[in-house]
């Protein structure tokens, strides 16, 4: 059976037209928890989708500010984790978990 903090490292995976060109390369792109760290996004991806992990590199996309009926908001930071796995290996992420 797999850890259920697995679940609360990684969030969701990123969709988008730029993911889908890294995925090319043998990585995956997903929004993790902020407090989340390297080793365990390896261990989280490892466990969920049963593959190896070659590199994790992560990164923290910092809110937006935006305005809604005139007043200024702000967007959460998000944190990213691009997953590279070993040749060979692959994840269909619209599948779900």
């Amino acid at each position: 059976m797999t850890d259920l903090r697995h679940y609360d490292v990684i969030t969701e995976p990123v969709i988008t037209e730029k993911s889908t060109l890294v995925s090319e390369q043998n990585q995956i792109v997903f929004n993790v928890a902020k407090t989340a760290t390297k080793p365990e996004i390896k261990a989280a991806v490892e466990a969920l989708f049963g593959v190896k992990v070659k590199a994790v590199n992560t990164l923290v996309r910092k809110g937006k500010k935006k305005r809604f009926r005139g007043r200024v908001g702000q967007q959460s930071d998000v944190k990213k984790a691009i997953v590279t796995l070993v040749d060979g290996e692959s994840v269909d992420v619209t599948t779900g978990l």
